[in-house]
């Protein structure tokens, strides 16, 4: 089974990425955002892995502008953007905009390369063929809580009241998984249709806002939610984003069980170690066998988090829920891993105690009437 047959998403598949950000601005904020734009723009060209970029601006209302940026491929540009670095490069645009929403594509197809286009702007692959989707835009948030309060804050998660599932006419939240390991959070989402407009959607219900507002005493990074600058850098820096996403049914059976389990990158090998783990899940469900029927893998510098849904406990298929085919690709997986924390992976009772350790505590799992 290729890769075009099956439900995928992938941010590994070697092929040059668009980035394209819309920008609605504050009335008369242009020439600051100009200046804003030029920082930016000096600092992005030196990134590796950037080509190109253009600054646009609407003909219809000069109040819209358009940025596009080209990448080698989809790595590169994540680890900028969810870089510190980057974080501080786009705190003197915030003052000038009033909404933002940033689309990212793989490049397919495209028209012949003119003379004016130099040999450096053709680096990368083209998509070697369309991804079969399944309508839903898979995002995950994570930050760390005081040592101590995990029993307090994972009280409060699990206490809230859903929100209305329907957002709009497009939009629907279909599925929240919460997860605990030790003072790290994360809650994984999963939307049918605009990621941002549920995600805000959710932010405005009175329920949430208590919630959040509840545990803000227990966060290890201070967050004002009531300052629009301070809940923007918090998010930005919570961002866990989906980096690969198989399923080999777009139809998931209720008797599923889900796990998350997170990986303990050695420093600096987060992108290899997501990059293998997406490898071997892409061989693991080529077998009919194979009781796992989808994953999905988010990271963010080195912080990896693998979502896993299976039929029956996964510690009885210890190598496929680790994420390998075998001891061998283990080794390889345990040389980008925390040997402090997770030990060798030589055999098939280490691969379980691993399993267990990295297993994430479940706080709530929460899925639309309908999804």
């Amino acid at each position: 089974m290729t890769i075009s047959e099956r439900i995928s998403q992938s941010a590994f598949d070697g092929s040059r990425l668009r980035v394209v950000l819309l920008l609605d601005l504050h009335d008369g904020a242009q020439q600051q955002f100009l200046e804003a734009y030029e920082l930016l723009r000096n600092q992005v060209a030196s990134v590796p892995g950037h080509i190109s970029d253009q600054l646009c601006q609407s003909i219809e209302n000069p109040s819209q502008w358009l940025i596009t940026s080209e990448w080698e491929s989809a790595p590169p540009f994540l680890a900028w953007v969810n870089s510190e670095e980057h974080v501080q490069t786009v705190r003197p645009l915030h003052g000038c905009v009033r909404d933002t929403r940033s689309l990212r594509f793989s490049i397919l197809r495209e028209t012949g390369i003119t003379s004016s286009v130099t040999a450096s702007q053709t680096k990368g692959r083209l998509q070697a063929s369309p991804r079969v989707g399944d309508g839903v835009v898979r995002h995950a948030l994570t930050f760390t809580v005081k040592p101590g309060s995990e029993d307090k804050v994972a009280e409060i998660l699990a206490g809230y009241t859903s929100p209305e599932a329907q957002v709009d006419d497009t939009t629907r939240l279909r599925r929240t998984s919460l997860y605990m390991h030790g003072n790290r959070v994360v809650r994984a989402v999963e939307v049918q249709g605009d990621l941002l407009a549920a995600l805000r959607h959710v932010a405005r219900q009175p329920e949430i806002r208590a919630v959040e507002e509840a545990i803000n005493p227990y966060l290890e990074q201070d967050r004002d939610l009531g300052d629009p600058d301070s809940a923007r850098v918090f998010f930005t820096r919570a961002a866990l984003p989906a980096v690969h996403h198989v399923a080999a049914d777009a139809q998931e059976s209720p008797d599923l069980t889900r796990h998350a389990l997170i990986y303990p990158a050695k420093q600096g090998c987060g992108m290899a170690l997501a990059r293998l783990l997406a490898t071997q899940d892409e061989a693991s469900l080529d077998d009919p066998a194979c009781p796992i029927t989808s994953t999905t893998i988010f990271q963010r510098d080195d912080i990896v988090v693998r979502l896993i849904n299976a039929h029956g406990p996964i510690d009885a298929v210890p190598f496929q829920a680790l994420g390998v085919q075998g001891p061998r690709k283990s080794a390889v997986l345990a040389r980008l891993l925390d040997e402090s924390v997770t030990g060798s992976l030589e055999d098939e009772k280490e691969v379980v105690r691993f399993l267990e350790r990295a297993d994430m505590r479940l706080i709530t799992d929460r899925r639309s009437p309908d999804a």
